[in-house]
């Protein structure tokens, strides 16, 4: 979520003619059309941060500025050049990191959260616990996870102690202790 993704199309031959079709989740279809013989580009239903890159001697690619999740779905291009049709098709996933936080509850036990990431983050504590976590999604497709320490009769015998969540996460992650 916010980087920006460069999509190429292969380029084989002099082009003729270069479509691009997206399919994204959310929202309709857009298509960008490029036609050499008469140097003419055409946009339907395309959101201004999707784009045309073209490059002296790089394959021609299609742009997509600070991408959100709507965005994700089936990016496919078309190039008709002097050595035929050259198809190309991505599938683009969006990740969205999630907000972690950890506090104290009002039974003094320690609460790790991390809010709104895509795919679901997965929490762990040190020392172990045997806790489970519960996830909640949202309507933009993220999840939010949320872990209660649980102490066991070996492992911790006094609150006093330092305890650790880790938040795992594709698009990064975060570690942080608390004393509750």
């Amino acid at each position: 979520v916010g980087d920006s993704s460069v999509l190429t199309c292969p380029l084989k031959g002099n082009i003729t003619m270069l479509i691009w079709k997206t399919s994204p989740k959310v929202g309709g279809p857009c298509s960008l059309i490029y036609r050499a013989d008469m140097n003419m580009t055409e946009r339907t239903n395309c959101s201004d941060n999707i784009n045309w890159t073209f490059r002296p001697g790089l394959a021609p690619a299609l742009e997509i500025r600070q991408v959100g999740i709507a965005q994700e779905g089936n990016y496919s291009c078309e190039v008709v050049s002097t050595e035929g049709n050259l198809p190309k098709t991505y599938h683009l996933t969006v990740l969205a990191p999630p907000r972690p936080s950890l506090y104290c509850d009002e039974q003094g036990s320690p609460v790790c959260e991390a809010a709104a990431g895509k795919p679901p983050a997965q929490l762990s504590w040190v020392p172990e616990s045997n806790c489970t976590a519960e996830e909640k999604g949202h309507d933009n497709g993220t999840v939010t996870v949320l872990s209660r320490f649980t102490a066991s009769n070996t492992s911790v015998t006094n609150m006093t102690n330092v305890t650790t969540c880790k938040v795992s996460h594709p698009a990064g992650n975060w570690s942080e202790s608390i004393v509750c």
